[in-house]
């Protein structure tokens, strides 16, 4: 068995040119597959927990992804708004150690306004339980002030200082702007990957202010409050969009959710982030698999160009392998050869392209959630990279066999007289 080594290296290395091209080939999509695996992974863990250590998310009664997205991902508008006094009294449920409120409905150049208190900062949760962290500034604890996402700053050039105006609703008509009452940047969030990246954050109170002089959506005629006139009536909220909620214990969610189902102040309903963020990925995932199925198609295009080379390159290795042949190689080693080639070829490229996409996750950690807030993950292959690996060498091994079972059907003949 050493000899057939020592001789397959020996072939392998007189032709290393083409081979080590098609190494390379075998590599990228090895490298390829093992990427977009960990992303893939990576990005659908990050989707899962675009809010973590959060147990309920309670709001007007509606459908559970409807709620969802309005409240978490900050799309569509909410049918009904909570009142005040129903966060009030789930505070204070003996099961809730604290609660989250957010208030939705304007705008500033196209990124969402959440309304909310400080306990945003402190219990708002993503990824692996990573809370929420300023990048420059601070919170908000003056009436105009906001914090704004990552994404806000980068794309409108936003830093700690400049003065900004708020818009109801999305902002298309400038008599909608809350020009009367400006704000300014406080504080602005380091990336998280999340819808936060893309919201601007000020205080209920602030949210309230805006509105205190507005019904109906539109301005009352004839009626302006100024500044001076806000007392700590007008400032109190008296409705929020949903509230986040975490409890003592998880085993009281069912419990929680039982006593909101049976509210009689109004109507309202919890639901559980985690499992109505799974059932929307099966929506939005699509996009997963054709990434992944272009992927395969890359390979089967790599293993493809391995089955030519190893094709193209018997007729260069008819006088070798007939020589193999005159000396005492049964047909049966000239086909072990050719096997043990092509296998080991596959099996080096597919080391090599995991080993380079470890190395380039690796490097790649701090930039992808400093720029998009993804964390990657580089370690020991998942179980899905290992099946797609040793998939890959099983395919090189197949692709192994056309060429091996030709040079095992060639004769000696034919390869001591080979044609012009």
């Amino acid at each position: 068995m050493s000899g057939l080594w020592q001789l397959a290296w020996a072939s392998a290395w007189h032709r290393r040119f083409v081979l080590s091209i098609t190494l390379a080939s075998v590599a990228l999509s090895a490298f390829l597959l093992a990427s977009i695996e960990q992303i893939r992974a990576d990005v659908r863990e990050g989707f899962s927990q675009s809010v973590s250590g959060t147990d309920l998310i309670v709001g007007p009664r509606t459908g559970s992804t409807q709620l969802l997205l309005y409240s978490v991902f900050r799309i569509g508008q909410p049918t009904n708004n909570m009142r005040w006094d129903s966060v009030e009294a789930l505070a204070a449920h003996r099961a809730v150690r604290w609660v989250v409120p957010i208030s939705l409905g304007d705008s500033h150049r196209g990124f969402p306004v959440v309304g909310t208190s400080t306990a945003y900062f402190e219990h708002m949760r993503y990824g692996d339980d990573q809370a929420l962290v300023l990048a420059q500034g601070r919170r908000f604890d003056k009436l105009f002030d906001a914090v704004i996402g990552s994404e806000v700053a980068r794309q409108l050039g936003y830093h700690v200082g400049t003065p900004i105006v708020l818009s109801h609703g999305d902002g298309a008509f400038d008599a909608n702007d809350h020009a009367d009452k400006p704000f300014k940047v406080v504080g602005i969030l380091a990336p998280t990957g999340t819808p936060v990246d893309r919201s601007v954050h000020i205080s209920l109170q602030a949210m309230q202010t805006l509105h205190v002089d507005w019904v109906g959506g539109a301005p009352m005629p004839g009626i302006h409050v100024g500044i001076d006139q806000l007392t700590p009536e007008l400032l109190r909220p008296t409705e929020v969009t949903a509230v986040l909620v975490g409890l003592k214990s998880r085993t009281a969610v069912f419990a929680v959710q039982r006593w909101l189902a049976e509210y009689d102040k109004e109507p309202l309903m919890a639901i559980l982030p985690g499992v109505a963020l799974d059932e929307l990925w099966q929506v939005v995932g699509s996009a997963e698999k054709a990434l992944l199925a272009i992927t395969l198609l890359v390979a089967v295009v790599s293993f493809s160009g391995l089955v030519a080379t190893m094709l193209a390159g018997l007729s260069e290795r008819r006088r070798e392998l007939a020589i193999l042949r005159a000396v005492g190689a049964s047909p049966r080693t000239v086909l072990a050869l050719l096997l043990v080639e092509g296998t080991t070829l596959s099996a080096l490229g597919v080391l090599l392209g995991w080993l380079a996409s470890w190395a380039v996750l690796l490097a790649g950690q701090d930039a992808a959630q400093a720029r998009w807030g993804l964390h990657v993950h580089a370690g020991w292959p998942t179980p899905n990279q290992a099946l797609l690996m040793l998939g890959l060498m099983a395919t090189g091994l197949l692709a192994s066999v056309l060429p091996a079972w030709r040079a095992y059907r060639l004769s000696l003949a034919d390869g001591l007289s080979p044609k012009a």
